[in-house]
Order: C-alpha cells, then structure tokens, then sequence
C-alpha cells in the first residue's frame, strides 16, 4: 500500500475554499478544538501530540497513528 501524499497548509485551506468549508466546521465536524487546528495549519503548534497530532494527522499534514486514550477509571 502507497503511502498518501502529504499536503500543505496552503492546499489544504485552499481545498476548504473552493468546497466551502470553513476551518470551524472541519474542527467541529472531527471533534477538534478550532484554535488547534489554527495552531497546526499556521505552525505554531507541531502536531507531535495530543489533539494537534491528531489535527495533524486528519488533515494530511503528517503521518501517523491516531490512538485514542482510554478513559481511567
């Protein structure tokens, strides 16, 4: 299996352009605080864990596994 192409920040918000989709909505859509996105598409955040790894990751910004924590009893 082919790895998929990694896009840019810049493909990416010009994808949501031409669909009509607001960086809002594609954070609320995936359960994702918008300010993360914002940070990961601007850079300011790296995406190396947590919710901006997994932004990174839903956007094709990086590769990588999504594991979602259990919750601790």
């Amino acid at each position: 299996m082919e790895a998929q192409k990694l896009r840019t920040s810049d493909e990416i918000l010009a994808d949501w352009a031409n669909k009509g989709i607001s960086l809002r909505g594609w954070s609320h859509r995936h359960g994702l605080c918008h300010a993360t996105v914002r940070g990961v598409l601007t850079g300011r955040l790296s995406g190396r864990i947590g919710e901006s790894h997994k932004a990174a990751v839903l956007l094709g910004l990086k590769h990588g596994e999504i594991v979602e924590e259990s919750s601790r009893a």
